[in-house]
């Protein structure tokens, strides 16, 4: 049982089993035009909003409260929600979205926790503040202030966080699920 809980806080299994369920759902996808037109709107969203907030964070060092981190405590996480899911409608297959929701299910809870109080314990009463105004995956539906901090850097995106080759993997499996349609 530890090793499943220590597995459920590990981010870099996390992020390889989300790599191998969109590969394997583009795999055993049989993409028609209409779920790839449903299913491209989420990952598209979801890609846009990891690439977006990875420019804001700086895993680690400083609390991100600005941009996407002014809406919601864990938009790569949101993100991350966001592709799945299209990957699994895109592909067209039933039983991908039984894995997606057993993935989200099994993951997303314990690293949100996890991270929180990861949070708290790095930033103090800077994270409770924001914290207490800010949800954690889904924005409300009011604006909020914009946050504090500095603005959206490529450097961060690219240097610290990688961001441009996750999005070269996701529109190399897109483009791998539309092929057959042409």
């Amino acid at each position: 049982m530890h090793a499943i809980r220590e597995l459920r806080y590990h981010e870099a299994s996390r992020q390889a089993f989300a790599f191998v369920l969109i590969a394997w759902f583009s795999l055993v996808g049989e993409a028609t035009p209409l779920s790839l037109a449903f299913g491209c709107g989420f990952v598209l969203l979801g890609t846009a909003v990891r690439f977006y907030a990875s420019g804001y964070i700086l895993k680690n060092h400083e609390l991100a409260t600005s941009g996407p981190y002014a809406f919601v405590r864990h938009p790569l996480y949101t993100g991350n929600i966001l592709i799945i899911l299209g990957f699994s409608v895109c592909s067209a297959v039933w039983w991908t979205a039984a894995v997606a929701l057993v993935f989200f299910w099994f993951y997303y809870p314990a690293a949100i926790e996890y991270e929180d109080r990861k949070l708290r314990k790095l930033f103090g009463e800077r994270w409770e503040i924001w914290a207490s105004e800010v949800p954690a995956l889904l924005p409300k539906p009011a604006s909020p202030s914009m946050g504090t901090g500095g603005g959206w850097s490529l450097m961060k995106s690219y240097k610290q966080n990688g961001e441009p080759m996750i999005v070269l993997y996701i529109l190399f499996w897109l483009t791998y699920l539309a092929w057959p349609l042409r």
